[in-house]
């Protein structure tokens, strides 16, 4: 599917627009991607002696992946200094939410995600031939996801 026919629905059937991010219940930023919506449930093999016509698959964790935040780079330095907390050692977890809105205003999705902590920031790449926008990322370990 091309790009520009990628679109988000809402319940209602209408296209979502635009998300934010809230740290600790306070709209932070805009970002222009997330990534790291996602649950998997790792499956265990269990090989069961006389039985050769099948393997038991149990199901065992539930795996969660990392959040990522991308967005345009702007004079705020709140993740960047986060991160380099992290790095000196201390430990700060935050509640972060990601919340997609519908054209006219109200939301569509929220989702949650428990003692976030950064654990990767990487600022933007150059090119003296580019004029691409500077783009900041954030990844965030969690405590789990809830759909709200």
């Amino acid at each position: 599917m091309a790009r520009s026919q990628l679109a988000i629905a809402t319940p209602d059937g209408q296209p979502a627009c635009r998300f934010y991010v809230e740290i600790d219940h306070k709209k932070q930023a805009v970002f222009t991607e997330v990534s790291g919506l996602g649950m998997e449930l790792v499956v265990e093999d269990v090989e069961e002696g006389g039985q050769n016509g099948y393997v038991h698959r149990l199901p065992g964790r539930c795996k969660i992946g990392n959040l990522t935040l991308k967005r345009g780079m702007t004079v705020s330095n709140e993740f960047f200094n986060w991160m380099t907390t992290m790095a000196r050692g201390t430990i700060e977890k935050k509640h972060v939410s990601v919340i997609l809105y519908n054209p006219n205003g109200t939301p569509a999705m929220r989702w949650d995600f428990e003692n976030a902590y950064p654990v990767k920031w990487t600022g933007p790449q150059f090119k003296a031939d580019d004029n691409a926008v500077a783009v900041e990322t954030v990844e965030f370990a969690h405590e789990g996801m809830k759909l709200g």
